[in-house]
């Protein structure tokens, strides 16, 4: 903070935090004080260079230009670039709100934000690839693949297709946050009735011979506001994390998310996830490991909202992570001090996360690609 700057403008600037306990209300002043010092830049959308598999499936008629994600990135030099991927919402773009400082340390950052009038996953693999691809080439690093939630069904999907086809693909590292990988994962078969939220929630999307009307979706959009909402606690947690510009922002971003994805699009991501198997099924020396990158594997305490107790991934990533991932960690993300950690709260609860985070990454070593 520059020398002119003097304890009284501070004081003026930042009066509005005074409800705020110590040290949440410290944290909260420092990094909005660093903000009005040096705005911190926005994700820009990114156009890709790199196209060819996507381009293929376009060009074949099995994808639509409409089901392709959105690219975003922050630009930041560094060894160890990171593609997100985030849950059903909000958007990766909001996923990494308030850690994307973290990871930015290490280098760029490439949010996938998926369609909101489609999905199609051989298309948002495709592009995966394609990105890999392009920073190997353009500059000469393997990246990390963060996900979160469903984020990451996709990402394990990912690495078993191309374990199947291709063998391992080089990359610098994998983080998955509360993973759901298939919809056993939130509504086990043969059981009537979701014990979860958001089991609930999909339960219409899954039934091909009834798809879902119109207040099938409007019900879905409602449970994902009340997980949002949920994962606050009430307004007051709002407050410990962000200052009211900021939540005032995110939450018109998470809520517009919700609105924006259309009947189609709802239908199409849920679908993904039904197509998508579970990890018990391909537990084989001929499919594992997946993947020799150095691994982190995160749940939160409180995952009942969401997952449910029978949850293969759960069993399978808690019990035999390391058949799948050989150089893996895992966690379970608690909050002794307060509120018990929701699932995939990188928000609410980004400061319990950070621990976790920031060593994984500190003991990541910049994966330097050569290039014929």
């Amino acid at each position: 903070m520059p020398a002119s700057t003097s304890f009284s403008q501070v004081r003026t600037l930042f009066g509005s935090l005074d409800y705020l306990p110590h040290p949440a209300r410290l944290r909260v002043l420092l990094r909005t004080a660093g903000q009005r010092i040096n705005p911190p830049r926005p994700p820009e959308v990114y156009e890709a260079a790199i196209t060819p598999r996507q381009d293929q499936l376009l060009a074949e008629g099995k994808a639509g230009a409409h089901q392709r994600a959105m690219l975003h990135r922050i630009f930041r030099r560094g060894p160890n670039p990171t593609i997100v991927l985030g849950g059903f919402v909000p958007d990766s773009t909001e996923s990494v709100y308030l850690i994307k400082d973290l990871l930015l340390r290490h280098g760029s950052v490439y949010c996938v934000n998926y369609p909101r009038t489609g999905f199609n996953a051989d298309l948002l693999f495709a592009q995966l690839d394609d990105l890999v691809d392009e920073i190997a080439i353009y500059h000469h690093h393997v990246p990390t693949i963060f996900s979160v939630s469903y984020g990451c069904g996709l990402v394990l999907e990912w690495l078993r297709r191309r374990r199947l086809t291709a063998g391992h693909r080089a990359l610098g590292g994998l983080v998955f946050v509360s993973p759901v990988a298939c919809t056993e994962d939130l509504l086990p078969s043969g059981r009537r009735k979701a014990a979860t939220l958001l089991g609930r929630a999909i339960a219409p999307f899954l039934d091909e011979a009834a798809p879902p009307d119109g207040r099938a979706i409007e019900k879905a959009r409602a449970m994902f506001a009340k997980m949002f909402e949920a994962g606050a606690q009430n307004r007051d947690a709002l407050k410990l994390v962000l200052n009211a510009e900021e939540a005032a922002e995110l939450r018109d971003r998470v809520m517009g998310t919700i609105r924006a994805i259309d009947h189609a699009g709802a239908c199409e991501r849920v679908r993904s996830l039904q197509s998508m198997q579970s990890p018990l099924g391909y537990f084989a020396p001929m499919m594992l490991p997946l993947a020799e990158a150095p691994t982190l594997i995160l749940y939160a305490e409180k995952e009942d909202s969401v997952v449910d107790e029978a949850s293969p991934t759960r069993f399978v990533l808690e019990s035999a992570h390391q058949a799948y991932f050989p150089r893996s960690r895992f966690a379970v993300i608690s909050n002794p001090r307060g509120a018990p950690v929701q699932h995939a709260s990188l928000i609410f609860h980004h400061q319990n996360f950070r621990p976790a985070l920031q060593g994984f990454y500190a003991r990541l070593k910049g994966g330097l690609v050569t290039v014929a």
